[in-house]
């Protein structure tokens, strides 16, 4: 049984299996201990965090190796890749991504905006991250943890909402160990 809170996350990702076809990627400045980061985030077309990288540099490189890190946590490539005008991006998208169709339209990433709210609600409750680690850690597994406890409500009954909660609770009991 998992031990510690990385240990939740790696549990979480393996029951949670592949998610989604669209990628919807952005980046987004962090400052650990006075020194300007970025922290890169994939989301699927739910909402639902892929992964999150933490890297000195905002380049192609950086693109890339955020890409394969993605690439590898979910197995196969997207369908639709949305990011915003970063060059990097399309650079990186050639390489990793060769036939994977590449968006970069007004107001499409905003699910990958929105989505930085809660690092940046965590980041002041922890009063900043204090180092790359730290902030690699925490966020991947509140990452994962988000996925597990945020259920969409749009068209779905009361019920039905109440059980696929129930059914979050009774996997994070599992994980937890928590009777």
């Amino acid at each position: 049984m998992p031990e510690s809170r990385a240990t939740y996350a790696l549990f979480l990702r393996r029951k949670q299996g592949r998610l989604g076809d669209i990628w919807h990627i952005d980046e987004l400045f962090v400052k650990i201990q006075g020194e300007q980061l970025y922290l890169w985030r994939a989301v699927n077309q739910d909402g639902d965090t892929l992964d999150i990288l933490v890297t000195k540099q905002r380049n192609k490189r950086a693109a890339k190796r955020f890409f394969r890190k993605v690439l590898k946590g979910q197995g196969e490539p997207p369908w639709k890749l949305i990011t915003d005008k970063l060059r990097s991006y399309p650079a990186a998208d050639h390489e990793v991504f060769p036939s994977v169709e590449h968006r970069t339209g007004r107001y499409e990433n905003n699910r990958a905006e929105v989505s930085h709210q809660h690092t940046r609600e965590q980041e002041r409750q922890m009063r900043r991250f204090k180092s790359i680690a730290q902030a690699q850690r925490s966020l991947t597994v509140h990452g994962q943890i988000q996925n597990l406890f945020r259920v969409g409500r749009r068209h779905l009954k009361a019920a039905h909402y109440r059980l696929l909660r129930d059914l979050a609770f009774a996997d994070w009991r599992e994980v937890s160990c928590v009777g």
